[in-house]
């Protein structure tokens, strides 16, 4: 407390009780912390409004996060009807193993550039994605005539980063 000054020739009541580098009121804190933590130092959570990694951006609108959001849920019903035909087999022998992985691929890109627009951080994206198609293949574990394969995660994984690396690219023309 530098100016040596009292309460009356602080400004306020609360500023004349707070040591010198230490958290002080600020208009930009948030109500949920009792003002003591400013939010730009809060974590932000996508569903929360807040796009992830970006702790200045302010939260997103209803039809925003309704345009974000509602293509990931409709894009992961498509991947878990897919999931739950109990055969796709075509008969065509090893171009039909060739054509399934390329089809797992080609669905989870898809998904990996919805995440990526999504989310705009590219571990939390690529981490959402790997997680459904590791939940995507527990349930076809369940599916008769269908079995979960950890090397079919991994493909998935492959797909979603292509298809954050097409995002990327496309964003950025």
């Amino acid at each position: 407390m530098s100016d040596g000054g009292g309460v009356l020739t602080r400004g306020s009541f609360l500023a004349a009780f707070q040591p010198e580098g230490q958290w002080h009121v600020d208009a930009e804190a948030s109500p949920l912390t009792a003002r003591t933590v400013p939010d730009f130092h809060r974590i932000p959570l996508p569903l929360a409004g807040f796009v992830a990694g970006d702790y200045h951006r302010a939260p997103m609108t209803r039809s925003r996060a309704l345009s974000v959001w509602l293509p990931i849920v409709a894009w992961a019903a498509v991947i878990f009807a897919l999931s739950s035909i109990p055969s796709l087999s075509t008969g065509l022998g090893l171009w039909d193993t060739i054509l399934r992985k390329g089809a797992h691929i080609t669905e989870y890109a898809i998904l990996g550039a919805l995440l990526y627009r999504a989310l705009e951080n590219e571990v939390v994206a690529l981490a959402a994605g790997i997680a459904y198609a590791a939940t995507d293949e527990f349930h076809q574990h369940f599916v008769r005539g269908r079995h979960g394969a950890p090397v079919d995660v991994a493909i998935d994984a492959v797909g979603v980063a292509l298809g954050m690396l097409a995002w990327l690219r496309w964003r950025s023309q």
